[in-house]
């Protein structure tokens, strides 16, 4: 069965006016929805990525020289605020279970990627 990556993209400014006690609440929607996914079998892995932290490596410049800019963008619309890793028969399986994240329901984008198996 493959794996598949749930990039979780958010606005940088989609939880910036919540009082504590919301972040709370909504850290443990995210909490019961991986649980729930463990539960099923379909955890793999996922973190919450560090907001406002990054490292931009690019190979842009003609001298082959590898540029590394404090990222992620500031101009950018949307960040990766955090991923899953999931285990799923296939595109389809996946997307039914990423319909209950919580992150669609907080305006956030999720992005479903297969894994390459290695060897």
């Amino acid at each position: 069965m493959p794996d598949f990556m749930l990039l979780l993209y958010e606005s940088p400014t989609d939880f910036a006016e919540i009082s504590p006690e919301e972040m709370q609440a909504i850290i443990g929607k995210y909490s019961a929805w991986r649980e729930s996914l463990a539960e099923s079998g379909h955890l793999v892995g996922g973190q919450k990525l560090r907001d406002g932290d990054g490292r931009v490596l690019s190979n842009s410049g003609a001298d082959g020289e590898v540029r590394v800019l404090d990222g992620p963008y500031s101009e950018t619309k949307e960040v990766i605020g955090g991923y899953f890793a999931i285990r799923a028969e296939d595109y389809d399986e996946a997307v039914r279970i990423s319909r209950d994240c919580p992150h669609l329901a907080f305006g956030g984008t999720i992005e479903i990627r297969e894994i390459e198996p290695t060897g």
